[in-house]
């Protein structure tokens, strides 16, 4: 048991929820290399959430509320770190959890799925084979037609560049979560926070909870007031001056 008062908690934590999450098998050896390289960021970051992750989560948060089709996207490593999370924002947006995975396993993806319903979901969403989206080649293209293949916002935490740019190519606006400032994932998302995943979730579900008593045009202006490639300046700013 990792105390809480340990200066690297969080990174200690999530070490450990991955090495459960494969052997509970939901989660890929190469998710938790994945995974290594986000935590070389996050302590550069010092670990800790900027004010600039901060306006991220306000934005995406606005968006999220503006969504007409929101849908949040699970991978193995996801459905580890945060579960209980993942199926709190689900019902609080209303928008459903569809899983999908780099690694293209049907053995994996109903294992995560399971897990998810364990922890509270009442329907998660597997990929068919019959509707897919443009612009991409791998497994990750097949989608479910109930929920990535109509959702107008996708929310991708901890996800691979090539299906975020194709879902951007789709005319669908992203939000995803990702330590490193200089991926293409990050760069290519509507928006990006960068910040820790087990840091940042019960932030976005507390300011999705706040922001909920505004109207539209609050919402929006939040939203139209955000510039995803500025922010990514000053959290790479952030991680120079750590040197």
């Amino acid at each position: 048991m990792i105390p809480k008062s340990h200066p690297r908690y969080t990174m200690l934590s999530s070490q450990e929820l991955l090495v459960k999450g494969i052997k509970k098998g939901i989660t890929s050896l190469n998710g938790l290399m994945a995974h290594g390289r986000g935590e070389a960021f996050d302590y550069l970051l010092g670990e800790k959430t900027t004010n600039v992750a901060k306006k991220s989560i306000e934005s995406a948060a606005a968006l999220l509320l503006l969504a007409k089709n929101p849908v949040i996207s699970v991978n193995g490593n996801t459905a580890a770190l945060v579960p209980k999370e993942l199926v709190n924002l689900s019902k609080i947006l209303k928008a459903p959890l569809e899983v999908n995975i780099f690694h293209s396993s049907e053995k994996r993806e109903i294992k995560i799925k399971n897990y998810l319903i364990k922890n509270g979901a009442k329907k998660v969403l597997l990929p068919d084979k019959k509707h897919k989206i443009k612009h991409i080649s791998s497994n990750r293209k097949y989608v479910n037609k109930d929920g990535i293949y109509k959702a107008d916002v996708v929310f991708v935490p901890l996800e691979d560049g090539d299906r975020t740019e194709a879902l951007i190519k789709n005319k669908k606006k992203v939000i995803t979560i990702d330590l490193n400032p200089l991926s293409r994932t990050a760069r290519k998302s509507n928006i990006t926070i960068v910040d820790n995943i087990l840091r940042t979730m019960p932030l976005l579900i507390k300011t999705i909870n706040n922001f909920k008593k505004f109207n539209k045009n609050k919402l929006k202006k939040i939203y139209n007031d955000y510039n995803n490639k500025k922010c990514l300046k000053i959290s790479l700013k952030s991680i120079k001056r750590s040197n």
